[in-house]
Parts: structure tokens; C-alpha cells; sequence
């Protein structure tokens, strides 16, 4: 598989886990009870983008790790996948 092919999947697993991974560890600013005035309360109190960046690469890598070992070494792809479905042409 190209190199550019394997970035562009793991860039998409990266974007995909992000949004996974944003909520996680979250105190609102109604939790901390100290909400800034023209704000809401659902706001972060205190958002780590560090944090954040660093657990989404590195649950991105690892899932991105399984993918390439079952596509691309065992051999597994959407080819693989069992139709069962009946094909209405």
C-alpha cells in the first residue's frame, strides 16, 4: 500500500477519534460552579488541548495499528465481508 494511501487512513482514523476523545476528563464551568459571564455553562472550565491532542494520537495509532495488521497483512478487506443481502439488478 502507498505511503501517502496509509497517512490519509490514519489522518481520518485521527479526525474520527478526536471527537471521541474530546469529551473525556471535560469539567463544565457549571460543575466548577464559577461561569464566566456571556458564556454558557456547558462551556470547559479549563480545555487541555495537549491533552487532548496527545490521547487521540495515541488511541488513533492503536487503532490505526490494528487496521493495518488486519487489512493489510492477514489480508482482510471489504472483499472479505460475506453477502447475504440479495442483489436486486
Amino acid at each position: 500500500m502507498p505511503l501517502f494511501s496509509t497517512f490519509a487512513i490514519y489522518f481520518i482514523i485521527w479526525w474520527l477519534t478526536l471527537f471521541a476523545v474530546l469529551p473525556l476528563g471535560l469539567r463544565t464551568q457549571a460543575e466548577e460552579k464559577d461561569v464566566v459571564p456571556g458564556s454558557v455553562e456547558s462551556a470547559p472550565a479549563r480545555f487541555r488541548a495537549g491533552r487532548v491532542f496527545l490521547l487521540t494520537t495515541v488511541f488513533a495509532a492503536i487503532i490505526h495499528l490494528a487496521w493495518y495488521i488486519v487489512s493489510v497483512r492477514l489480508g482482510y478487506g471489504i472483499d472479505s465481508i460475506p453477502q447475504f443481502a440479495p442483489k436486486f439488478y
